[in-house]
């Protein structure tokens, strides 16, 4: 049998114990998920090794989560990248937002479950082709 080569996830989140809690949830058998603790960082690591998906904090130390999508969306090299937003944004304004004008591919809000994660991620990435 042979095996699949890992997605390669790159997560832009501040508070690394949710990164953690995000690599236990997602089977490390078929992700390979990268933490990335600013904006910046982020940004520099989608250069250097492009990711299969990204998953994009809103309220990060220093570059906004909407400035990476801006910065992302306007980078012929990064704009082709699926994200996922994962933020306790929840207000109506922020979803309407994210989904609609921004349109990113799926809109989680904290708290989450397992099962919502991981059907997201995997909903992104075969709908990638």
């Amino acid at each position: 049998m042979v095996r699949a080569e890992k997605r390669r996830i790159i997560y832009v989140e501040d508070d690394a114990d949710m990164v953690d809690l995000v690599r236990i949830m997602l089977d490390p058998t078929r992700f390979d998920l990268i933490g990335a603790g600013d904006g910046r960082a982020g940004l520099s690591q989608m250069r250097a090794t492009p990711p299969d998906l990204v998953l994009l904090d809103l309220m990060l130390p220093d570059l906004g989560g909407w400035a990476v999508y801006q910065v992302m969306k306007e980078d012929a090299d990064l704009c082709n990248i699926p994200v996922i937003v994962i933020t306790a944004q929840n207000t109506p304004i922020d979803r309407v937002l994210g989904e609609h004008i921004a349109k990113v591919q799926v809109y989680i809000t904290k708290p989450f479950t397992p099962n919502e994660l991981r059907t997201a991620v995997n909903t992104v990435l075969s709908s990638q082709v």
